[in-house]
């Protein structure tokens, strides 16, 4: 089997499909406090025919709402965590928190970036109580950002492989 065939595989998957946006928004939310990745979700809707524009912004949107909820998830302090399975570990949670001292909202846009550690640094920032107003800003440009750069990678894949 090529990559080709492994591709097509994964994203004609008629469970990445079955739910289509609302699946996606679920996927995206979900994905801040769980690591579920997105991209596969993203590349089997485009390869389905789906919008890119729609795409994004159930993409987008869901991630920034479960970006401020991993905020509020440390807001209010590890009685929830229980609930969500994300607790932070003490290293995660101790380079989360010097990055986010030394360098703020910088970390902030990139953290979606990062795996895993990147999961954790909008959960310190809300611990740390970090400037509500600053997280957001920076929190919404870097998953737009990352959302866009998914969905265009994901669909130039879709057509270069699948079509």
């Amino acid at each position: 089997m090529d990559i080709i065939e492994i591709v097509q595989a994964i994203t004609q998957n008629p469970f990445f499909l079955k739910y289509g946006l609302i699946g996606l928004f679920l996927n995206g939310l979900l994905s801040s406090v769980i690591p579920i990745p997105t991209e596969l979700t993203t590349s089997a809707l485009l390869a389905g025919g789906e919008s890119k524009f729609w795409v994004f912004i159930i993409l987008a949107t869901s991630s920034i709402i479960g970006g401020f909820l991993a905020y509020y998830l440390g807001r209010t302090g590890n009685k929830l965590f229980r609930y969500f399975h994300k607790k932070p570990t003490l290293q995660n949670e101790r380079q989360s928190h010097a990055l986010l001292t030394k360098h703020g909202w910088i970390v902030i846009f990139f953290c979606s970036w990062i795996p895993i550690l990147g999961d954790v640094i909008p959960i310190v920032a809300g611990a740390k109580k970090y400037d509500f107003n600053r997280f957001a800003i920076a929190m919404s440009a870097g998953k737009a950002v990352k959302v866009l750069a998914i969905v265009y990678i994901s669909s130039f894949l879709a057509t270069t492989f699948l079509h």
